[in-house]
């Protein structure tokens, strides 16, 4: 028996719209058909997006989230950079051309700080004229003295070379203003807004430089390419930097380059050519500061679960950014929080406030987050180079830290002391039972770097497959 339905199309207001009118014309048939068409061609567009929408966010809650964690310069972007180097070189290699600009500019900002303390060295060392102890005309003063002289031991020969390394400075204050143009003259560092495209801007610049490589006859080539200028500068970099006049100049002013975060000075001769290609190490130790969050996607391609898609969050540590770090702490497995043992170096933006005062405060309020308390949380105990150099020098502990008391001024000791400081806070702190992981790194050394990130990767991974039932 054939079915029937319970409403007749004359009580369905739908089917009743949908009508055509009785007096259609074939004309105003064929527009309606049309329209028809176009309205269901739209409507299949946006289930098909919505269907991709949906497989992106399945796919995305079965990705794997770490979170970087800690102060400025702690070490968070170097640290993303070894994970990338480590679990997806393809995709790092990818972003060669960007970061070989960066490292240009970083050299270039040693050579403009050092530029400046010659400047300032040959500013304080002019003494005043001496007097002349001629006779003037009879009745008058004798002529104001016109001569002064310099106590530097700076010499003409650095003037000139001064000079000629000085249209590297309008090349700094352009890429500076391409990277960041709303910092205007006030940014000190060489920064970039989360989110703003930056490499793709930087590969443009790098692909529109080695256009004009190619034409011949460009005059602006010199002008505004920073690969060209250098390369025109290189002797001059290289014979000031090793100039001991310039060293024993550095030195007076209590100025340390090579402590400078992306100093390259050292490899000026390599870097400053017109066929530099960037070392997998330069990438690594180069310096940018990035403001707000910046979400990093890529795919593992090498270890367990090939394929598998991790998404790396670098935040910017300085305080004013710290509140943006709370809306990533419900929906991350990991924290990586970087803790450098800089017992002897105040904030940046708080000269008031110690570096390890600030790593351990902060840490305390990570761990006793509750939004955290499945979270896996990993320290690293990082720049155990600049540690080892610091007490090579003789720079004591407990002069920074009374609390560390007479106990030995040795790497180990010290080590152990504040390692026990942050297990100590973990444990007290935690809502819950956890273990505690942690790591004595130098983010900058690629190779060591590699080995304890492939622990981390699988403790990391284990603990994302027990929460999802795998394991």
């Amino acid at each position: 028996m054939a079915s029937t339905s319970l409403f007749s199309t004359d009580d369905d207001p739908l089917a009743k719209a949908l009508q055509p009118p009785p007096d259609e014309s074939p004309d105003d048939r064929a527009l309606r058909l049309q329209q028809q068409k176009e309205a269901q061609a739209v409507s299949h567009k946006i289930d098909e997006r919505i269907q991709e929408d949906k497989k992106v966010f399945d796919r995305r809650k079965k990705a794997i989230k770490i979170l970087l964690l800690g102060q400025a310069e702690s070490g968070k972007s170097t640290t993303l950079k070894n994970f990338q180097l480590a679990f997806s070189p393809a995709h790092f290699r990818n972003e060669r051309a960007a970061w070989r600009t960066i490292i240009q500019l970083n050299l270039i900002r040693c050579i403009k700080r050092l530029l400046e303390v010659l400047q300032d060295e040959w500013a304080q060392s002019v003494q005043p004229p001496r007097p002349d102890k001629g006779k003037g005309v009879a009745g008058r003063a004798p002529p104001a003295p016109t001569v002064r002289f310099s106590t530097s031991p700076l010499t003409d020969t650095h003037r000139r070379m001064r000079m000629r390394l000085s249209p590297l400075l309008s090349i700094e204050a352009e890429l500076t203003r391409t990277l960041f143009p709303e910092g205007g003259d006030r940014v000190q560092d060489v920064c970039v807004r989360a989110g703003s495209g930056w490499k793709g801007l930087l590969a443009a610049v790098a692909g529109h430089a080695a256009e004009r490589e190619r034409r011949p006859g460009t005059a602006d080539r010199a002008k505004n390419d920073p690969t060209a200028v250098l390369d025109a500068c290189r002797d001059d970099i290289v014979a000031l930097w090793e100039d001991q006049v310039v060293r024993s100049v550095l030195k007076k002013h209590n100025v340390r380059l090579q402590d400078m975060p992306g100093f390259f000075l050292n490899d000026a001769a390599r870097i400053a050519t017109l066929n530099y290609e960037p070392t997998d190490d330069d990438i690594v130790r180069a310096r940018l500061r990035t403001l707000g969050v910046e979400e990093h996607r890529f795919t593992m391609e090498s270890g367990a679960l090939p394929g598998s898609e991790w998404y790396i969050y670098d935040v910017g540590g300085s305080r004013n950014n710290r509140p943006m770090w709370i809306p990533y702490f419900d929906d991350v497995q990991a924290i990586i929080f970087l803790a450098p043992l800089a017992f002897n170096l105040m904030l940046e933006e708080d000269p008031k406030v110690n570096r390890l005062e600030d790593s351990i405060t902060l840490w305390k309020e990570i761990c006793q987050n509750k939004l955290l308390s499945k979270t896996t949380l990993i320290l690293f105990l990082n720049k155990m180079d600049i540690l080892q150099a610091t007490l090579a020098a003789g720079i004591r502990v407990n002069k920074y830290v009374p609390s560390y008391g007479d106990q030995p001024n040795d790497v180990a000791h010290v080590t152990k002391y504040f390692r026990d400081k942050f297990r100590g806070y973990h444990k007290r702190l935690s809502p819950q039972n956890r273990a505690f992981y942690w790591h004595e790194t130098s983010v900058i050394d690629t190779r060591s770097t590699a080995a304890i990130l492939v622990g981390v990767r699988e403790g990391i991974l284990r603990a994302h497959l027990q929460s999802v039932n795998v394991i």
